[in-house]
């Protein structure tokens, strides 16, 4: 049985930046994109700087702080693949965006 967890609302999360949420410890920025929803840590790897800050473009989130580029997919930069933020299985159920915390 999964631990699910309601993590926001759909309609709280624009379509034009993100949105950060806090959730059981955990900092997230999450994004809506193209009708899907995404949720990365929000603190850039590299400076700490929000990420749902950051200015979407597509898929990509740029780090408002150095301007360095994420995939919200995938959480890889654009800049080196050793250069990753973490990323989290979100789904939406019923309007909500719901994280399964045993999926972690």
């Amino acid at each position: 049985m999964s631990r699910d967890v309601v993590v926001t609302q759909l309609w709280k999360v624009p379509q034009t930046r993100g949105l950060h949420c806090s959730v059981n410890g955990l900092e997230l920025a999450v994004f809506r994109v193209d009708g899907e929803v995404f949720a990365i840590a929000d603190s850039c790897p590299h400076s700490g700087a929000s990420l749902s800050n950051g200015k979407i473009s597509g898929h990509t989130v740029a780090c408002p702080a150095h301007g360095l580029k994420f995939d919200v997919r995938t959480g890889c930069s654009q800049v080196s693949p050793d250069l990753r933020n973490k990323t989290y299985p979100v789904r939406v159920d019923h309007g909500n965006v719901v994280l399964d915390l045993d999926a972690i």
